[in-house]
């Protein structure tokens, strides 16, 4: 028996023991599914359809989450905050919420939402709607040049960042609420009308952009005009807005809604400037261990907000870690009490088994990418600092629910969900339950080969602050 082998047998022995440990906990959960725990719930459904964050979670499952486990004060918080569907959720049914968020394209659509709740004036309803109706950009003689980064030079056709230059340009002479507004439909529609597609780790490009001469030929499929998509996209959010409030069968109607307040920036520096004991529950989903990078998928948008390459590669760097090119970041700087949290994840047997496994694969040259090691140790020692301070957070008997991935590298199964839960024992939480939905997810395309499609669990944790 090979060396690696013999460590690929703890692993499957370690992780069948810790699955063990939790089997009480493990829960499948039929009204759970992936449309629920994704965005595919949100695309039909007013406001939070606007923008398709492919990252987020359903404002469905926030419902599902409140009526079933009977939260009916707040504040709540979101540390991962992303497009803000569980503060949005939250303060729909009356509760306060806070929300952490670093990548500036989530702060951005959260706080146009709230201008269009707070700030709007039916006359600026009515600017809105002679946008969408007269197009006033196709008479502008004044164009903005379209902010660019080396990965998305070439990513519209030619008529569609003219079109968009036009657009920008006739902004000008708006109020800046409405400017807002505009910017906002503008970074709906991005990439509907370029040449790539959002693919986890990259920007995958249409072969008509003329960017992959050489590579497999990849076809997006349609490629939107843009006159139409910007027109569609502004009548969308006056008619989302302007319309009576939907009645929810789970709630009765609050008699006001929550508060929501963002803090932008990276939740292992802010997490640590909040009062203790102050929320009644946490409902997040942290990036997955997948190595999706998001300064990469979501460059049309951050290239648009302004954001250039050194500020990619700082964002990329303060991300939690889940890409290959994250560096290791120094905790016990960013928050010197974080001692206990990373013994905690020092101590967790089957973890540091996943990690010399990887490093040995390292070494003999079998990994894919020999950054992945070190993206798995960051991802879950960062992960244990987080957990630390949202136990620090809550309440005393306050849950937190988490939705996550479980992920497969060089053919070791890693049970985010039983690693991530022990780590919780042991700072201050209760695991009340591992819910795991009815479909699980495949491997990847890297693992296909090896694996087929033997599923891995997709679950939502709910943990209770002890």
């Amino acid at each position: 028996m090979t060396s690696q082998q013999s460590v690929l047998d703890e692993i499957e022995r370690l992780d069948a023991e810790l699955q063990a440990h939790f089997q009480p906990q493990i829960a499948l959960r039929p009204q759970l599914n992936r449309s629920l725990v994704s965005f595919q719930a949100n695309k039909s459904r007013p406001i939070y359809r606007w923008y398709k964050y492919k990252e987020a979670f359903s404002a469905a499952l926030v419902e599902y989450l409140l009526s079933t486990y009977a939260i009916h004060e707040g504040p709540l918080l979101d540390p991962f905050a992303g497009s803000g569907t569980a503060l949005f959720a939250a303060a729909a049914h009356g509760l306060d919420a806070d929300g952490i968020e670093l990548l500036p394209i989530g702060p951005q659509i959260i706080q146009t939402k709230l201008l269009l709740e707070s700030a709007f004036t039916p006359e600026d309803f009515e600017r809105l709607r002679v946008w969408a109706v007269e197009k006033p950009w196709e008479r502008s003689a004044d164009r903005v040049a379209l902010p660019e980064l080396r990965i998305t030079r070439g990513a519209y056709p030619a008529p569609a960042q003219e079109a968009i230059e036009r657009y920008l340009g006739a902004l000008s002479g708006e109020a800046p609420q409405v400017q807002a507004v505009l910017r906002f439909a503008l970074l709906c529609i991005l990439e509907s009308v370029s040449y790539t597609r959002k693919d986890g780790q990259y920007l995958r490009w249409d072969y008509r952009s003329g960017r992959m001469r050489g590579k497999k030929r990849f076809d997006k499929g349609e490629i939107l005009d843009f006159g139409p998509a910007i027109a569609e996209k502004i009548g969308e959010i006056v008619a989302d807005v302007t319309m009576p409030p939907m009645q929810l069968d789970l709630f009765a109607q609050p008699t006001r809604n929550g508060a929501i307040t963002l803090h932008c920036g990276s939740c292992l520096e802010l997490l640590p400037t909040l009062p203790g004991a102050a929320y009644s529950g946490i409902i997040t989903s942290p990036p997955y261990c997948n190595r999706y990078d998001y300064t990469r998928t979501y460059a049309l948008e951050l290239a648009l907000l302004g954001v250039g390459e050194r500020g990619m590669l700082e964002l990329r760097q303060t991300l939690l870690s889940a890409t290959v090119e994250n560096r290791a970041k120094d905790l016990l700087s960013i928050h010197a009490g974080w001692g206990e949290a990373l013994s905690v994840a020092d101590d967790q047997a089957l973890f540091q088994a996943i990690l010399r496994y990887l490093e040995g694969l390292k070494q003999t040259g079998e990994l894919n990418n020999a950054g992945i090691p070190r993206m798995v140790r960051g991802y879950f020692y960062e992960m244990a600092c987080v957990i630390a301070e949202c136990a620090r957070v809550l309440r005393s008997g306050a849950p937190l629910f988490m939705v996550n991935d479980n992920v497969r590298y060089a053919g070791a199964s890693i049970s985010v969900d039983l690693i991530l839960s022990s780590f919780a024992e042991r700072l201050g939480f209760t695991i009340e339950n591992i819910l795991v939905l009815p479909d699980g997810k495949g491997n990847s395309s890297q693992q296909m080969g090896k694996h087929g499609r033997e599923p891995l669990r997709k679950c939502v944790y709910v943990w209770r602050k002890r």
